[in-house]
């Protein structure tokens, strides 16, 4: 039933504008914008994206459209911050919003709290199809799983450093292990860049773990919804977080929440901070150990210290007094004193005494150097004209070799008009009968040489004809 229009401006106008029944283009755009946001209430509109801008303030803004209408979309720079994947234009969408007027221009609006791709009630089925294709791998195998350090050296931290989950973990583990050192590796949790960071600091992590002494790693993040946390279903990320060689322990969301990486790490928390607890588990259950052990130590010191005390008591009975003590070292040392100085008396006079014969000795068996001296020359002498003497022979000698050499050189042979004969083996021929007409013959003389033909052979100055033709 339509309510009346002076019910409907008594509902929303003071009364003495609704008296007057005449309104400002102000007021009639906020009537609207009323009217609006109270009569339809928050809800999913899908459509495509359009004319998408994104503002230098953060602020996104769009037109979502399907075959038959459009209505202009605002989202805000904390909204759009949030986002897991970067909207584009053509892009199909499901934007949660609240319909409203935009007042300074009289714009019908929607203004979007939440944006995700459309579909994304099939992200359950997504979930369910990449967790049973890594299981079937092996990747979520509990024989994979490698058992957390009881006491860790040191804990690396992957999330991003403004998430509220990050202070939950580190006030968890200073209450519980105060000397735990603690390594952040900063990575965005959510948005479209969030799997190759996360990616990234496990990579930093891994690669840096011996320089910075940690032992286990934690991946958290706090609470959100689907979509918040479904960077935490990269499959990417979840083969890097099996590949780690180091233990790596999941906390994300709450204990509701889970994800594909919360299966592929070594341990699951419920939340952040249950993560932190498991890393500090060895450490949190050693202080009762610690307070027991050190309740027996001190009374097994104190007992210890009784009985030294007694032996004190005992020992101090059979003290010296200090001033007899130094009086007996005194006397003692000037003994030693005494002792020491006759000691090396007597010992001084017996060197000096073996120095002076020893003097005699070498005096007696200094040579004549001088004698010598005269000797060594004459003999240098002789050796000198010896050399020379054996030199000049030997040089003759050369001489006569060198003459008789150049005599039996063969060059010098061939300069006499001779010559040397080559079969064709390169063999020297040196009788006429190893040779058959036909067969050819290298000739070398003193300068060239000619290759030629057998004609005939000759017996000394008798020839036989055997063939013709020459070369």
């Amino acid at each position: 039933m339509p309510i009346p229009y002076d019910d409907f401006l008594d509902g929303f106008l003071p009364h003495t504008e609704s008296a007057s029944r005449v309104i400002s283009v102000s007021a009639l755009n906020r009537l609207a914008r009323a009217a609006l946001e109270t009569s339809l209430p928050l809800l999913w509109v899908g459509g495509e994206i359009s004319n998408l801008t994104r503002a230098a303030s953060g602020h996104l803004y769009f037109t979502l459209k399907d075959a038959q209408a459009q209505v202009r979309c605002a989202m805000w720079r904390n909204r759009a911050q949030a986002l897991s994947f970067r909207p584009e234009n053509g892009m199909r969408v499901e934007a949660r919003a609240l319909v409203t007027l935009y007042e300074a221009r009289g714009d019908y609006q929607i203004n979007v709290e939440a944006l995700r791709p459309a579909g994304a009630g099939d992200l359950a089925e997504a979930f369910r199809r990449l967790k049973e294709k890594l299981a079937a791998e092996g990747l979520f195998d509990p024989a994979r799983r490698r058992p957390l350090p009881t006491f860790p050296g040191g804990v690396g931290i992957i999330t991003s450093p403004a998430a509220a989950a990050l202070r939950d973990v580190l006030v968890t583990l200073h209450r519980r292990a105060p000397g735990l050192p603690v390594t952040i590796y900063p990575a965005s949790v959510q948005g479209i860049d969030a799997p190759r960071q996360l990616c990234a600091a496990l990579a930093a992590a891994t690669r840096r773990a011996e320089t910075d002494g940690i032992e286990l790693i934690l991946l958290v993040r706090g609470g959100g919804s689907l979509e918040d946390l479904w960077v935490f279903n990269d499959e990417t990320l979840a083969r890097a977080i099996a590949a780690c060689p180091l233990p790596v322990v999941s906390g994300i969301g709450h204990e509701t929440d889970f994800t594909i990486a919360d299966f592929a790490a070594d341990l699951r928390a419920p939340t952040p901070t249950g993560a932190a607890e498991l890393a500090s588990a060895g450490y949190f259950s050693a202080r009762d150990t610690l307070a027991v052990t050190a309740r027996h130590l001190r009374h097994s010191i104190a007992r210890q210290l009784e009985t030294l005390a007694q032996r004190t008591d005992r020992c101090a009975l059979r003290l010296v007094h200090p001033r007899d003590r130094l009086r007996r070292a005194r006397e003692s040392a000037v003994y030693h004193d005494q002792r020491l100085r006759q000691a090396m008396t007597v010992c001084l006079g017996e060197c000096a005494h073996r120095l002076s014969k020893l003097e005699l000795r070498l005096n007696a068996r200094t040579p004549a150097t001088a004698v010598l001296r005269k000797q060594v020359d004459g003999i240098g002498e002789r050796l000198d004209r010896a050399a020379y003497a054996l030199i000049g022979a030997q040089r003759q000698r050369l001489d006569a070799l060198s003459a008789g050499l150049r005599q039996l050189n063969p060059d010098a042979v061939l300069t006499r008009g001779y010559s040397i004969v080559r079969d064709a083996q390169g063999h020297i021929v040196r009788t006429a009968t190893s040779l058959q007409p036909g067969d050819p013959l290298a000739v070398q003389f003193a300068e060239g040489g000619i290759d030629v033909t057998v004609d005939r052979l000759r017996e000394r100055d008798k020839c036989v004809p055997q063939s013709h033709g020459s070369e």
